[in-house]
Formats: structure tokens, C-alpha cells, sequence
């Protein structure tokens, strides 16, 4: 996707709102770049001392980790957010190409065809990597299937660009208003989306080999679902990929929401960190202001919430009529949590690859335990960042900062993450030393911490700890998520990864343009309920 140029009214507002925005994550932040540098008066609020959301941080000695997203991808959407204030977002940030892109490992077994354990490198080239798989399979059928699926990726891609990204959607008649009168060319496009099938059916439609399929249903591992349930249009994310590339910002993916405060900065926005958001104010006319936790009330015209969708309806909006219908109309499931570990090593793993997947011996079953009986999966898929790889001072000489990334499901009442963690940890490890040849990982921990779903829950205040907002579920509607611009509460937009487009890290900074860009519309068409910032 490379990201169009706004065609939007390049003179900031005649009519400036005052806006607050709850939550400093990079929706919240994109919200709040756009939003200023389009003359509106911005009060940002998060809860943390620090902005960021998950893309935070951690130390321990001279280790460096990042805490949450470590990949990413679609640069062209975050340039877009400095486009909007006429900045060139080189000036804020450095950035460097990763390809290979990740370093698949595979245990052997007799799904794979042999009990040799085997490595696969993904390349962005197809060609290139079409020789790829030819070596690793041993004949063209794998390789000439992946290029079939990405042209099938690519026109999905395309699809979505259409219909689905840029703009507030809620639902697929959203994207029939989009798309205009129901036509030819419309119908052959939402026939296009191969409604009704499955992200894994569609892949081993194309690529039946039993590992080369686990490693593309990770084009979607995005979006914290299963490619089981998840619908066909997903698909699309490979194209995304493969067109522009897996990126590495230097100082770590931290570096990006530190980016975004100095543009939010330069633009006036007031960023008030520590500032917990108890409540949003409302009366018939639509959002009157924010309560935050010291008591105070910031009269506002307008708010754009950074806060998971479904905890801000419950929660922030807890007893109004609206909240009530939402909980009534809408039956939104949590995505997946995570186990994270940060592991300071005395050494460097040399068969490592800046992005790595050790991948579980059954995806059926590794997805059956996450998403239907809510368990963790005995024998898990693991994501592994070595960033010294790209950067070598996140860590000691020689020594790695060494993230880990474990899917779990989203919290159950019966979880206690405490007493379950030390197991599952010794669960992860085996797995690193029998899958990916990290033998004795165990002593090379200098440090160590972690983060379980029950931390992901509290710190970041998202649905059951779940890292990816909302599960994408359902072979029709599963890809729709709470739309930006609400219908029910006048003043009210959502952005985040609970809210359309979705999660990760493009698509959640896709969705703070959206949430503006619907704000600065309305008001120039003056139809918030106030106007030339009123509240004050």
C-alpha cells in the first residue's frame, strides 16, 4: 500500500474544535499530529508517563528491548501523518530495510516430510524467493503456488484500498457507500474477496506444503487471529508486505511514537502524561468534555478515543444509553494475549535473523488450544527479535537484547498468570533449543523479565489483555471492526487497534488519520455541536 496523497483542503480549518484525545498510543498520536497540523486546538491525555502505548520501552543494565511491536511495515502511512504537516518524516526518523525479511525455523515431523528440522528464509523478491522454495521443497509447485497467492494478495490489496482503508467503515455496507451505486465493477469486487472462505484455505488452496503454508498464515499474525477463522481478505496483508518491505527504525520501534510527540509538539499539542481519563462527558447534544482522575472536567467539542473500543464504551461511557446499546448490539470477541519475555544473553545466537519464527509442529492444534479451549498451546509458535542483528548497541558486545513472543489466549477467569508463567517459560525455552538449535539459552540469561497477559491487560487498559484489539473472526464480517466515526454519540471517534482498519503497527496509525480526518470534516461541515471551539 503505498499511501495516496491527501486531497483534502490544504488551509487549516476556519472553524477550529477543541479536541481532546485519550491515550497517547501511536492512534492517539497520528489523531493528534493531524488534528493540529489541520488548525484544531489538541489536549492529549495519557495515563503513562510515557507516549507511546505498547510501542514502549524497557532497560534492565545495558540491555535495550522494545516492549511491544517490534516489525514494521507500510512506512508510506506514518510519512503520510508527517505529510500532513508539510514535514518530511526522514527529519524525525531513521529507518532501514530488513531482507530477508524473517528466518522461518520448522521442526521435523511427517506433516513437513522429514525429521530433520529445516529453515526457510523469507525474501522480498518473488523471484528470489521462488528459488527459495524450490531448494527448500525440492520442486516449482510450492514456488509457483506463492506467486499465484500473491497476485491473489495483490488484488485484495487492492480491493481494500478501494473499500476498506482511508475512511471511517463499520460494516460492509459502509463499503457499498463508498463504493457508490451497486455496479458491474462493484459486484466484481466484493466477489473478489472471496467472502466466506478462510485465510488458510485460500493459502493451501495455493501452497498445500505443509510448513511453507504455516509460514504465509503468518502474513496475518498481524492481526492476532486465527487463520482458521479468519476471513480471506486478510490475505491481502501479504502483498502489503511484499510491496513495501519490512522496516527497522533505529533506536528501535520506540523511536516512532518519540518521532510523533516532537512533530505533536511542534504543532501545539498540549501532551499531558499522568492524566488518567475516568470518564467522557456527554449530554443530547453529543460529547461535552472529559472528567480525568483528579477531579477535573476538560470541556471539549470533540473526542477521539485511544482507548480500546469496547472498554471505552463500557467503561468511559459506562451508564449512558449508548453504552448500553453498544454492549446490547455488538458481541466482539478479544484477539489473542501474549507471554513476552526480555532476555539479556552474554552471547549472540548466530543462526538468527533480525525476525524469527519457531514455529509449532500442528498449527490446527497450536490455534484449537489459543482460540477454542483457551489454553496455552503445549507446543507454541514462537516470534523471536534479536534486534543487535540491525543494531548492536541494544545490547553488550557480542551479547544480545532478545525479545520473545509467545501467542496465548486473552484472559480467562481462571487464568492466574503468576503460577502458570514459570511452566510456560520452560514450555518456551525447550522449544527455542529443540526447533531452532538455541542450546543452552538457559545459561546464557544475564536478565530477565516479562510480560504476561494479566501485565498486557493492566498496563495498556486493553480488552482481556489481548494485544491485537479485537479478534478477526468470521469468514464474512470478521476483517470489520468498530467504525472511527460513531453514529450514536455526536463528537465521539475511536482509532486504535479495537477500531477499523485494525491492528498493528500501519494500520493503527491508518486508523488515527481516519478518526481525524472524519473530526475535521464534520467540522467544516458543521455538524459537531458546537463550533469555533466553544468549549473552553
Amino acid at each position: 500500500m503505498i499511501a495516496p496523497e491527501p486531497t483534502r483542503d490544504s488551509n487549516p480549518t476556519k472553524d477550529p474544535q477543541h479536541v481532546v484525545v485519550i491515550g497517547g498510543g501511536l492512534a492517539g498520536l497520528s489523531s493528534a499530529c493531524v488534528l493540529a497540523a489541520r488548525g484544531h486546538r489538541v489536549t492529549l491525555c495519557d495515563k503513562n508517563d510515557w507516549l507511546g502505548g505498547k510501542a514502549a520501552e524497557h532497560r534492565t543494565g545495558s540491555y535495550r528491548f522494545d516492549m511491544g511491536p517490534t516489525i514494521l511495515t507500510l512506512p508510506s502511512v506514518l510519512r503520510r501523518v508527517f505529510s500532513e504537516a508539510d514535514r518530511n518524516m526522514d527529519d524525525y526518523l531513521e529507518i532501514v530495510p530488513l531482507d530477508p525479511q524473517w528466518r522461518c525455523f520448522f521442526e521435523g515431523t511427517a506433516a513437513a516430510g522429514t525429521s530433520e528440522n529445516t529453515v526457510l528464509d523469507l525474501v522480498a523478491d518473488v523471484d528470489a524467493m521462488k528459488r527459495h522454495l524450490l531448494d527448500f521443497t525440492g520442486g516449482e509447485t510450492a514456488g509457483n503456488g506463492y506467486e499465484k497467492f500473491l497476485q491473489v494478495s495483490e488484488q485484495l490489496h487492492r480491493v481494500s484500498d478501494r473499500f476498506f482503508f482511508w475512511r471511517s467503515i463499520g460494516g460492509l455496507a459502509d463499503t457499498m457507500e463508498v463504493g457508490g451505486a451497486f455496479s458491474a465493477a462493484v459486484l466484481k469486487d466484493v466477489l473478489s474477496l472471496r467472502m466466506g472462505r478462510s485465510v488458510a484455505s485460500v493459502v493451501r488452496s495455493h501452497v498445500p506444503e505443509h510448513r511453507v503454508s504455516q509460514m504465509m498464515d503468518h502474513f496475518t499474525q498481524y492481526v492476532g487471529s486465527s487463520p482458521y477463522a479468519s476471513p480471506a481478505v486478510l490475505c491481502g496483508i501479504a502483498h502489503m508486505q511484499t510491496e513495501e518491505g519490512i522496516w527497522y527504525p533505529i533506536g528501535g520501534t520506540r523511536a516512532v511514537p518519540e518521532a510523533l510527540s516532537k512533530l505533536a509538539s511542534e504543532l501545539g499539542v498540549d501532551l499531558r502524561t499522568g492524566t488518567d481519563v475516568l470518564r467522557i462527558e456527554t449530554d443530547a447534544s453529543g460529547v461535552t468534555g472529559v472528567t480525568i482522575a483528579d477531579g477535573e472536567t476538560i470541556p471539549c467539542d470533540a473526542v477521539v478515543s485511544n482507548c480500546d473500543a469496547v472498554r471505552t464504551y463500557t467503561e468511559l461511557l459506562q451508564g449512558t444509553s449508548a453504552s448500553k446499546t453498544f454492549v446490547r448490539k455488538n458481541r466482539y470477541e478479544a484477539a489473542c494475549s501474549g507471554v513476552v519475555l526480555y532476555l539479556g544473553l552474554n552471547r549472540r545466537y548466530e543462526q538468527l535473523l533480525h525476525h524469527n519464527f519457531i514455529f509449532s509442529k500442528d498449527p490446527e492444534s497450536e490455534f484449537d488450544y489459543i482460540y477454542h479451549k483457551g489454553e496455552p498451546a503445549p507446543d507454541p509458535t514462537a516470534y523471536v527479535c534479536a534486534p543487535s542483528v540491525s543494531e548492536p548497541g541494544v545490547a553488550p558486545e557480542g551479547c544480545e537484547a532478545l525479545y520473545i513472543l509467545v501467542h496465548t489466549p486473552y484472559l480467562r477467569p481462571q487464568h492466574d498468570w503468576k503460577a502458570m508463567l514459570p511452566a510456560y517459560r520452560e514450555v518456551i525455552l525447550d522449544k527455542l533449543e529443540r526447533t531452532a538449535g538455541m542450546d543452552g539459552i538457559r545459561d546464557a540469561i544475564v536478565t530477565e523479565d516479562s510480560l504476561t497477559p494479566e501485565g498486557i491487560h493492566n498496563r495498556y487498559r486493553v480488552l482481556n489483555g489481548a494485544i491485537y484489539g479485537l479478534a478477526s473472526h468470521g469468514k464474512f464480517t470478521g476483517a470489520f471492526k468498530p467504525g472511527n466515526r460513531r453514529k450514536d454519540i455526536r463528537g465521539l471517534y475511536l482509532a486504535g487497534g479495537a477500531a477499523h482498519p485494525g491492528p498493528g503497527m500501519p494500520m493503527v496509525l491508518m486508523s488515527g488519520w481516519i478518526a481525524a480526518d472524519s473530526l475535521d470534516q464534520d467540522a467544516r461541515a458543521q455538524r459537531l455541536a458546537t463550533t469555533a471551539g466553544s468549549r473552553i
